[in-house]
């Protein structure tokens, strides 16, 4: 092939990334197929180690959701951070939020739960567009803020709600975070499970922070619902209002 034609092949990717930079809908695509080619897993701050592991706790979960019940699977969304696992969405009778929880917990690798789910009945289309879009517009907003590290946040929109879970630098990293999700348009809470990342080990508590739900007992029903908002730190939950 003529050395002139070779050039324009290798350059047409970069021509259509550079378009699609432009526009701003098509901002995250973009920073995510730059990121996985520049090292996403130094950019997150996670070992490759911990984002596989992380990935095969959500592959047994899933499994496991589809085993018992598709139905239940389809309505529900799945975050994982370093073993903590998130789990947001609607379902429609409350004995499939204490299932999809105990059923999370059966995932070997498993260290902390978050039921956020609801009891309701299935989202419309309207409603997952919107979701969508306010994730899109959280993830655009601290994408191009030098103070936030935004590969090290997983955001997921359900109902109107913002859910965030990953590491921050420092608290300040994490409030410049919120207050980003509480000033977009039609959001009705944000909450947090976002850990300031330190660099010797957290110490052992034997309590639960709120949000968090231990591993059922034997023969015993998962408890339902999230926590009770209580100030940040560890792994408390932290919810923040809109400023709308």
């Amino acid at each position: 092939m003529p050395k002139h034609l070779r050039s324009s092949r290798l350059l047409a990717p970069c021509l259509m990334l550079g378009a699609l930079a432009a526009l701003p809908g098509c901002v995250a695509a973009v920073a995510s197929a730059s990121g996985a080619a520049s090292g996403y897993s130094a950019a997150q701050e996670r070992s490759v180690t911990e984002q596989s592991n992380d990935m095969t706790i959500k592959s047994q979960i899933v499994r496991n959701w589809d085993r018992y019940d598709y139905n239940m699977a389809k309505g529900l969304g799945l975050d994982l951070y370093e073993g903590r696992v998130l789990i947001t969405g609607r379902v429609q009778n409350p004995e499939w939020r204490d299932q999809a929880v105990q059923l999370a917990w059966k995932a070997a690798g498993v260290k902390e739960v978050y039921n956020e789910i609801e009891v309701g009945p299935e989202t419309t289309t309207g409603e997952d567009v919107n979701d969508t879009w306010i994730t899109t517009r959280l993830r655009n907003e601290i994408l191009w803020d030098g103070e936030i590290h935004s590969l090290n946040y997983t955001i997921r929109t359900s109902s109107d709600v913002i859910y965030l879970i990953g590491a921050a630098r420092n608290q300040a990293e994490i409030d410049r975070v919120t207050n980003y999700a509480r000033n977009i348009p039609d959001v009705k809470r944000v909450v947090s499970y976002v850990k300031i990342r330190v660099g010797a080990p957290e110490a052992a508590t034997t309590a639960q922070p709120a949000g968090v739900q231990a591993p059922p007992a034997a023969g015993a029903q998962a408890p339902a619902g999230g926590g009770q908002t209580q100030g940040s730190g560890g792994s408390d939950r932290i919810e923040v209002k809109p400023l709308q």
